[in-house]
């Protein structure tokens, strides 16, 4: 691994042929990593660039209880498998550890503290300028971004939000439950993140766990009889979403309780419906039994805070001791490459894999779906197609 960044010549770098270019990848996490290697095994130059002082600088950050809803053998990454250790469901710090693991492995070049803060075509039209931090300027024959679909922490500016006296923190700040032991807590958002937080703090004593929900979500079992609902994914992912909503209805009925006089009714829409729209379902880990129970209470949506307390959707006012914001990430990528018109209305990239934007060839975009197969096996067939593609492209032997 370098610790700095290198340093081409600006003059140089504009006559140079793309061919004598590295293709540059913006993120250091399993996309990047993969991507990377990827690349390089197609003998191609690959330079991964890192803001992090680390790789895998968002997996570092999850809770503590995280562990992969996909298999071990279904989230490797491209050219080493993860050790028969790690379980079948890997842990946070398992994963870490593999993405460490991969970068030695695999030798792969990476620089890290580094950011790039915009991506432009070089002046003779043949290549990518990367804007950086330190005024670096790095030129390359094409760019990876793989800088993730969790960039940046989303929290809603609910009115009077300011006002709340209470702790309030979004998902990305929370580690375990220990510090909430006693207390009253909220938790805003039922995506996997917030139903995992609200059963980690009942596990860890917390006084009262309420889990305020706008969309009912699906719910599925992690594992049923053994077959992990990743390998459901997989088989379903190409057939009409029609055929996948009613087979997920039909399991919902023998797999799922209904939670309805828990204030968790069957959702109205179907399952490979809301995954199109975006929607992961919520993989159990707990939620349905801590529902079930009532330990988890279920209560309406937020709509904003006053006097101290939280202003629900069905008119309810709660005063809890903190509110955990599970409200997702967004992308973040206007800065980045939002000039070049790569970008829909919601900030998502318009080309994905191995496809680039018409307007911008040569620029790849990985880890920006979430997709029902899991998106660690996304990944890593994401990198061997967007490595051939940009080995096509620069035809390199």
């Amino acid at each position: 691994m370098e610790d700095s960044a290198p340093q081409p010549n600006p003059s140089a770098a504009g006559a140079a042929h793309a061919a004598d270019r590295p293709v540059y990848v913006i993120g250091g996490g399993p996309g990047g990593l993969a991507a990377a290697y990827a690349l390089r095994a197609r003998g191609v130059r690959a330079v991964v660039v890192e803001r992090s002082d680390r790789v895998g600088a968002s997996w570092r950050r999850h809770y503590d209880r995280l562990r992969l809803h996909t298999t071990r053998r279904g989230s490797a990454l491209p050219g080493l498998p993860m050790p028969r250790r790690f379980g079948r469901w890997p842990a946070r710090d398992d994963v870490v550890r593999y993405l460490e693991k991969y970068a030695e492995h695999h030798e792969l070049e990476i620089v890290t503290g580094v950011e790039v803060s915009r991506v432009e075509r070089t002046p003779d039209g043949t290549g990518w300028l990367l804007h950086a931090s330190g005024g670096r300027e790095l030129t390359g024959a094409a760019v990876v971004v793989a800088t993730g679909h969790n960039h940046t922490p989303s929290l809603p500016d609910w009115p009077g939000r300011d006002t709340f006296t209470g702790e309030l923190v979004h998902a990305s700040a929370y580690r375990d439950g220990t510090p909430y032991a006693g207390r009253d807590v909220l938790v805003v958002g039922v995506g996997n993140t917030g139903a995992e937080i609200a059963v980690d703090l009942v596990e860890s004593g917390a006084g009262r766990v309420r889990l305020a929900v706008r969309t009912v979500p699906h719910i599925v079992r992690r594992s049923t009889a053994g077959w992990p609902a990743q390998y459901s994914g997989i088989l379903v992912r190409r057939l009409p979403v029609g055929l996948v909503d009613r087979a997920g209805r039909a399991l919902a009925r023998v797999s799922v309780p209904d939670l309805s006089e828990r204030g968790l009714p069957r959702p109205d829409t179907g399952l490979y419906t809301r995954v199109r729209e975006g929607a992961i379902p919520v993989q159990d880990v707990g939620l349905i039994d801590a529902v079930r129970t009532g330990k988890v209470e279920v209560v309406a949506a937020v709509e904003g805070f006053e006097d101290g307390e939280v202003v629900l959707a069905d008119g309810a006012r709660v005063r809890p001791d903190a509110v955990i914001a599970a409200t997702g990430y967004v992308r973040a990528l206007e800065g980045l490459v939002g000039h070049l018109g790569v970008l829909d209305a919601r900030g998502r990239p318009t080309a994905h894999g191995p496809r680039t934007p018409a307007a911008a060839p040569g620029l790849y975009f990985t880890g920006f779906t979430n997709p029902i197969s899991g998106s660690l096996r996304e990944l890593s067939r994401d990198a061997e197609r967007i490595a051939k593609a940009v080995h096509r492209r620069l035809g390199r032997g």
